[in-house]
């Protein structure tokens, strides 16, 4: 957003934040013009052009000095202990994850917490045992820092597409289109 900002354009911005689903309604109806995240199951993509600018993986995350990183931990044995922030079911990423426990033996966490919120999965891990399956871009600030420490879990197969997703039948304004330059860069930036 900051190198959109940059470019002065005088756009109206409204960010929002929700469920894949809901935001492509959104976008559908013109809400918005634009989602930007995972790509959803091809059945919802119908009247949608997605632009793939990254892939990234679900990582299994918790606070720094969790229980579950002291050596020889078996995260998949021992994660009944700890509660589990899940992507909600009607997240694109859920049927990855929900394979990825069936992989290794477990059905779900005993104690799971759907959510889509990124402030309450930050404030909730850094205060708590929690273990937070989430995608990679979104605590990778926290990652950086060390305040959230990846666990040492085999996520590979969660692996997916990042992009834009727009209306086929919309053309760019000006300002919409210095955005989408924007967000490429910033992808760019990051990868």
């Amino acid at each position: 957003m900051s190198l959109f900002l940059k470019e002065s354009t005088g756009a109206a911005i409204k960010i929002v934040t929700g469920e894949n689903a809901v935001l492509l309604e959104q976008l559908r109806t013109g809400a918005l013009d634009l989602v930007v995240g995972r790509l959803a199951a091809p059945e919802n993509m119908t009247g949608f052009f997605f632009e793939h600018l990254y892939s990234e993986q679900v990582l299994f995350v918790v606070r720094a000095r969790h229980p579950l990183l002291e050596p020889g931990q078996d995260v998949f044995a021992r994660l009944d202990e700890f509660p589990a922030l899940m992507p909600t079911r009607e997240s694109v990423i859920r049927p990855f994850v929900d394979r990825l426990f069936i992989t290794n033996g477990m059905t779900a966490p005993a104690t799971e917490i759907e959510t889509v919120s990124d402030s309450f999965g930050r404030a909730f891990l850094r205060q708590s045992d929690a273990v937070w399956i989430i995608s990679a871009g979104v605590v990778a600030n926290e990652l950086g820092s060390g305040a959230f420490v990846a666990l040492p879990v085999d996520t590979e197969e969660t692996k997916g597409p990042v992009g834009l997703t727009m209306r086929t039948d919309t053309a760019p304004s000006p300002a919409f289109s210095i955005l989408l330059q924007t967000i490429r860069e910033a992808a760019r930036q990051s990868s």
